[in-house]
């Protein structure tokens, strides 16, 4: 009987332990629900936004700029928290890192994208899934509930272009450095230099033509295999700031280039410099900073509803050693230029 009972007694433990347990578990698992919906507030008590920024590669220094200035403009909002994730100029990163931020339920994602219809589907994603959804620096246009933040590319190329058409001296020999395809800013400064210049100016003769994907070192490479092949280059047309500096930095020791042309995109702090000391010629301003401003206003009206569809365009001002001073000053002001 004492047996009995003792056993008895065992079992009714076991049974309330278990019982016990499986209560908690709920009511812990209820908590983390709880917290992975419920909005964070500031000390005013203001919903704090989760804000994921997505950069195309930080090792590309005008999308470095770009998301510095975003940091610092972002500092300017209480109500929101920014998350910033490096592409590393890969698709297959930039996606997954998309595809992350909507599984961590994002208030809000601004894509910085690599190939634009690379990321298409899966900035439709996060847009089916009710986030806020922001492309910048290129816009993907085109899909229906996503805001965009641009410059306009082929604007950005006919400014120095119309300056080529008069710059470039009659059958000279020019190189092209291109950005990836499929990027809605390389191939529409591709087609803006294409009308706007070659074929103003059929005399012109392209004696090397590469796609070195924005980057410096690509550049650097191929503008050595075109010095050596050629005595004579006359002007480097680049799609970007940062690929004209590559090929100007092959040449600079080289008297045969002293008196080569550059063009470029961005209006960084290293290539307004190259303009101030008359090795680069023209560049046409992507201004980082207007570009954040914009961004982190447009992410806030969005988030709090003050409107639910936003597209805008920056300006593209030409910059040459006439006006380079005040673009200098531009970026001593943010601390890019000391």
């Amino acid at each position: 009987m004492k047996k009995i009972l003792v056993l008895t007694m065992v079992v009714a433990l076991l049974v309330s332990l278990f019982t016990g347990c499986t209560t908690k578990d709920t009511d812990n698992n209820t908590g983390n629900d709880n917290e992975a919906t419920q909005a964070p507030g500031n000390d005013d008590g203001e919903k704090v936004y989760r804000v994921a920024y997505i950069a195309r590669a930080q090792a590309d220094s005008f999308a470095a700029w770009l998301a510095n200035a975003v940091i610092e403009e972002a500092k300017k909002y209480p109500n929101i928290k920014l998350d910033v994730f490096d592409g590393q100029a890969s698709d297959d990163t930039e996606n997954s890192l998309i595809e992350n931020a909507i599984t961590n339920k994002y208030d809000a994602i601004i894509i910085q994208p690599n190939n634009g219809e690379a990321q298409r589907p899966y900035v439709e994603k996060a847009v089916k899934a009710g986030i806020v959804t922001i492309t910048t620096n290129a816009r993907i246009s085109g899909i229906e509930g996503a805001s965009s933040v641009d410059a306009d590319p082929y604007a950005q190329a006919k400014v120095n272009a119309d300056l080529a058409v008069e710059q470039v001296p009659q059958n000279a020999n020019v190189v092209v450095l291109l950005g990836p395809p499929g990027n809605f800013h390389a191939d529409q400064r591709e087609q803006s230099w294409q009308k706007e210049f070659f074929d103003k100016r059929p005399d012109v003769k392209i004696v090397g033509k590469e796609i070195a994907n924005w980057n410096k070192d690509e550049a650097m490479n191929y503008m050595e295999t075109w010095v050596q092949a050629n005595d004579k280059i006359d002007a480097i047309i680049a799609m970007n700031d940062n690929m004209a500096a590559g090929g100007l930095e092959v040449v600079k020791d080289d008297p045969n280039f002293d008196n080569i042309l550059a063009y470029g995109v961005d209006g960084t702090a290293e290539a307004v410099l190259l303009i101030k000391d008359g090795l680069m010629t023209s560049t046409s301003l992507q201004s980082a900073y207007d570009l954040a401003t914009s961004l982190m206003d447009t992410a806030d009206k969005l988030l709090t509803g003050e409107e639910t569809q936003i597209d805008i365009d920056i300006d593209c001002p030409l910059i040459t050693k006439d006006n380079v001073d005040e673009y200098i000053e531009m970026h001593k002001k943010s601390g890019a230029i000391k």
